[in-house]
């Protein structure tokens, strides 16, 4: 089965800090909903672009989206 990561985007001079709170409340999504996968994180693209994402089954992935709403996704390769 396909992974998908879905995407957060966060600009600005706090997007780092934001990309790592959200990154909390992604994982208390994962344990509420007991979702398959546990794969989350945060990265810095630049100074003032960061993104959170987490990674879904693709056949966990519409209840996903429409609750939580990520800015995009793509196929996740670890």
């Amino acid at each position: 089965m396909r992974k998908l990561k879905l995407i957060w985007d966060f600009r600005g001079p706090d997007a780092l800090k934001i990309a790592e709170h959200h990154e909390i409340h992604l994982k208390e999504y994962i344990t509420i909903e007991k979702l398959s996968l546990n794969i989350t994180g945060f990265e810095v693209l630049n100074t003032a672009h960061a993104i959170a994402f987490m990674v879904v089954n693709e056949d966990e992935m519409k209840p996903v989206r429409d609750a939580l709403k990520p800015h995009r996704g793509q196929v996740y390769e670890a």
